[in-house]
């Protein structure tokens, strides 16, 4: 399994019906399920980006269907990161020259 932190902006569509966030945070890790994508954390933030989610998904190719099927709703634009846990540091350094 791989991490991935994904950084949310509202749209302006995202903005107007800000109230319903809370519900559409609850839609979002459902279908995140059902796209085998586990949700681990979601923090409504200040500063540069609206909303930081921390998932763990199969792969780049469950991670990106998760982030284009959020878009598509047309309330959220999202950037989609990939991380790495300290295990998988350990093995990028190993294959260091």
């Amino acid at each position: 399994m791989a991490y991935y932190v994904l950084l949310t902006n509202f749209t302006d569509q995202g903005a107007k019906a800000v109230k319903d966030t809370v519900k559409r945070a609850e839609a979002f890790k459902e279908m995140a399920a059902k796209s085998g994508v586990k949700v681990h954390s979601l923090y409504w933030t200040l500063g540069q980006h609206d909303v930081v989610a921390i998932a763990e998904a199969d792969d780049d190719i469950a991670a990106t269907a998760l982030s284009l099927s959020i878009a598509s709703l047309g309330n959220v634009r999202t950037q989609t990161l990939r991380a790495f846990d300290a295990n998988d540091m350990a093995k990028v350094i190993a294959k260091m020259g």
